[in-house]
């Protein structure tokens, strides 16, 4: 569901609605902890999992992507996991990074297809055992730490830092997928996304009830040749916290004349790319959008869209680092 304002409530001063639908968030929490419970499968190959405990963009994708250039710069030959939210296709197939179609694979994994060999599949252990008779050395699920089919040797809890885990309720009173001290307990890292600002309120607000070693990292635009200072833009986003897409274009130099934010993973219609495209040329600006939802664009718009990219900046990857070294199989 789309983030709603009093999430991001203190946990002191959580406002009538967090109140008043807190039951509903214990019950989702019980749901929860026990649907954890039951026993997945066991794969024969390392799996490891990007995951989160909160609704909404925490940065998995840039996560997978970072951790996929780790593993395939020391030569081991991973492959990715994913349900293909948004895509119509149950799988498990491979997806095609070439012909790939967003409305049926889902576009997480259209773009990570271009990174590693990506499944889609509803049934996860399905898709895992497909990808081990294609010879995957790793396994990385994107997603679905709190999915007990695929049985985990590394998890990778990502958290927005400048949000962290909100009001400390879950859904729908919070954003939390699962308590914290609960979701913790099966983790094996932590990695907080934000400025050192943001890691810093994150340090006083949750450090202490999420005890795991820690990473710290930042999001960061891919310098690819584009000057962004004094572009004028019209930017739209669909993803978790579009207002990360416009604060980053606005750091760049951009001057944002509009901002247009979409829910996660609505589907791009030509209907309203025109509709952007139409407000963009009065305004006398370019359409800019994310590397994600470039992806889910009609090809015929592609090439007038332009596309922030960013990638994951980790500020001590050693903890990441040892943590995959202990799970690589030996060369």
């Amino acid at each position: 569901m789309r983030p709603l304002s009093f999430w991001q409530n203190s946990p002191n001063k959580l406002g009538l609605w967090a109140n008043l639908l807190r039951p509903l968030g214990a019950i989702y929490a019980a749901v929860t902890a026990r649907r954890v419970k039951q026993a997945g499968y066991r794969a024969k190959v390392p799996v490891i999992c990007i995951g989160n405990l909160t609704a909404g963009g925490a940065g998995k994708t840039p996560t997978a992507i970072a951790v996929l250039m780790i593993l395939m710069a020391k030569g081991i030959k991973c492959h990715v996991v994913s349900r293909g939210y948004g895509g119509s296709v149950t799988g498990p197939v491979q997806v095609d990074a070439i012909k790939g179609k967003a409305e049926e694979v889902g576009d997480e994994p259209l773009l990570l297809a271009a990174f590693a060999p990506t499944w889609v599949a509803k049934d996860r252990a399905a898709g895992v055992k497909a990808a081990e008779l294609a010879g995957a050395e790793v396994i990385l699920l994107d997603d679905g730490f709190q999915n007990p089919s695929v049985i985990k040797d590394l998890s990778i809890i990502v958290v927005d830092a400048a949000r962290g885990f909100g009001n400390g309720l879950c859904l729908p009173a919070g954003p939390l997928r699962e308590p914290v001290r609960e979701g913790v307990k099966r983790g094996h890292l932590l990695l907080s996304i934000g400025s050192e600002a943001d890691q810093k309120t994150f340090d006083n607000q949750w450090s202490e009830q999420a005890p795991l070693p820690r990473v710290r990292g930042h999001l960061a635009p891919l310098q690819m040749g584009m000057d962004w200072k004094g572009q004028r833009v019209l930017a739209f986003a669909g993803i978790g916290y579009p207002e990360k897409f416009f604060a980053t274009l606005r750091g760049e130099g951009a001057e944002v004349v509009k901002t247009v934010a979409l829910d996660d993973h609505q589907p791009i219609s030509e209907l309203l790319l025109n509709r952007l495209e139409n407000e963009a040329a009065l305004l006398g600006a370019q359409l800019v959008t994310t590397e994600k939802d470039q992806i889910r664009l009609p090809e015929a718009h592609r090439h007038r869209v332009l596309a922030l990219v960013v990638r994951l900046v980790l500020d001590d990857p050693a903890p990441l680092n040892a943590a995959l070294e202990r799970l690589l199989p030996a060369r």
